[in-house]
């Protein structure tokens, strides 16, 4: 398969925490810095089931961006956009002993995207293209999410979002985001209940609703399949969507349960 993730390509601070967190004092922790983002991680899944990956997306010149991008190579993922001065995003996660997580995001220049940054050649040749819901909150970037699908769309591809954050909806205003997508057209729509529930309003597609540790269930014009998780030792729970998406994409819904289920029993976004 030959996949395309547009959107942001961020430096992940994770930390798992060894108990609560006390003011004033110490909680003991284990770290990792490398790299993330909702598109990234996609792009760095699929190419670790086999696909032709390629991220398209804008970071700094800084320490962060260079980091990030070396790892998102290392994956096999042909990394591509522009580079420009400013600050890569940052993403710190904290995840509790449940492997539950919380995040605090600077998305940096990720979202600044523009139209006239794409170069329609890292379009023409893929079969598929996933948008980060990120990308889809802001402009320029919902200009630049507009022409990849166009350009993708002309070479007979296929185009999936995932909505990224119900916080982020709720703050960027669900008939906005709605009236986004209805022009977007996606072929497929990843997203948590609570994302979905938020979003609101009807929109013809394939949605995948992730349900942690229940599973995921898969909805087109009022059909419903319900599928369970694979079982796991779970470890950190950051990023299990984008595996899951990746695996759906690239080989369906049994995949997706065994992709998912990989990620979460490790530390990190990435394989």
């Amino acid at each position: 398969m030959r996949l395309c993730a547009l959107g942001d390509l961020l430096l992940d601070v994770t930390v798992r925490l060894g108990g609560l967190l006390h003011s004033g004092a110490d909680t003991t922790a284990e770290t990792r810095l490398g790299a993330g983002g909702q598109a990234a991680n996609v792009a760095a899944w699929a190419a670790s089931l086999g696909a032709d990956a390629r991220f398209v997306g804008k970071r700094a010149d800084d320490e962060a961006g260079r980091i990030a991008a070396a790892e998102l190579a290392g994956h096999g993922v042909e990394v591509v956009g522009p580079v420009v001065e400013g600050r890569t995003g940052v993403v710190v996660a904290l995840v509790g002993p449940d492997g539950d997580r919380t995040m605090a995001s600077d998305r940096g220049v990720a979202p600044e995207l523009r139209p006239e940054d794409l170069d329609p050649a890292w379009f023409a040749d893929r079969e598929h293209l996933h948008l980060s819901g990120y990308i889809l909150l802001r402009e320029p970037g919902t200009g630049a999410a507009a022409e990849g699908a166009s350009a993708v769309r002309s070479a007979g591809g296929r185009v999936s979002v995932d909505l990224g954050s119900w916080a982020a909806i709720r703050d960027y205003g669900p008939e906005r985001l709605l009236d986004v997508l209805r022009r977007l057209r996606p072929d497929v729509v990843f997203a948590t209940e609570r994302e979905r529930a938020i979003l609101g309003g009807d929109l013809p597609a394939e949605w995948v609703l992730k349900r942690g540790p229940a599973g995921f269930v898969i909805s087109r014009d009022g059909d419903r399949t319900d599928w369970p998780a694979a079982p796991a030792a779970v470890v950190d729970a950051t990023g299990a969507g984008d595996a899951l998406a990746a695996g759906f994409l690239v080989g369906g819904p049994e995949l997706a349960a065994q992709t998912a289920a990989r990620c979460v029993a490790k530390l990190g976004a990435m394989p």
